[in-house]
């Protein structure tokens, strides 16, 4: 069974070195960073990864299944 993520990306700061990082909506505290959105892309799976193993090793329970994920323009 696959599952979907939400990932929100943001551009970093411009007093701080050019990049990017990147949470994951569903799972709290998981987040990565990256030079470039690709590689906030690939380094978004090993964050997930991570995350999950850290949740088994502590014996944590994971959230429930979005129902639905909507994105809404304002304005």
């Amino acid at each position: 069974m696959s599952v979907s993520y939400t990932v929100l990306v943001y551009e970093n700061e411009p007093d701080e070195q050019p990049g990017y990082w990147a949470t994951v909506a569903e799972l709290p505290g998981c987040f990565t960073h990256g030079a470039s959105v690709e590689e906030v892309r690939e380094n978004v799976r090993d964050a997930i990864d991570a995350w999950f193993e850290g949740l088994e090793a502590t014996g944590g329970e994971a959230p429930p299944p979005v129902a639905e994920k909507l994105e809404v323009v304002v304005g």
